[in-house]
């Protein structure tokens, strides 16, 4: 193999190929997640610096009761409350994201 044949003509690093496997991974899962019919929920893409998603991904791999959705939700909601965002939803995202226990949905 050349190196080369990842998104765009970007060469294939073992990073690269990490994230690329962890990228149909997410995929995988999503498609396999039953829905849940009580949340309003949309689909999010975002771009985030790779310093962030490896740090997402080791915390996903040394906390395996959280997912990336509990991570960006989280995060998110965090974001969004200590910033004065009033909804009341918002804040118990938040609060949920705080004090959920090890091992509970």
């Amino acid at each position: 193999m050349d190196g080369v044949g990842g998104v765009d003509g970007m060469e294939q690093t073992p990073r690269n190929q990490e994230r690329d496997h962890l990228s149909r991974c997410i995929a995988r899962q999503t498609a396999d997640k039953p829905a849940v019919p009580d949340a309003a929920s949309v689909s999010l893409e975002a771009e985030v610096p790779e310093v962030l998603f490896d740090g997402m991904r080791e915390f996903i791999q040394a906390h395996p009761h959280w997912d990336q959705y509990r991570v960006m939700t989280s995060a998110l909601a965090g974001f969004l409350f200590q910033n004065g965002c009033t909804d009341r939803t918002v804040a118990q995202h938040y609060l949920h994201g705080l004090f959920r226990r090890q091992g509970q949905p």
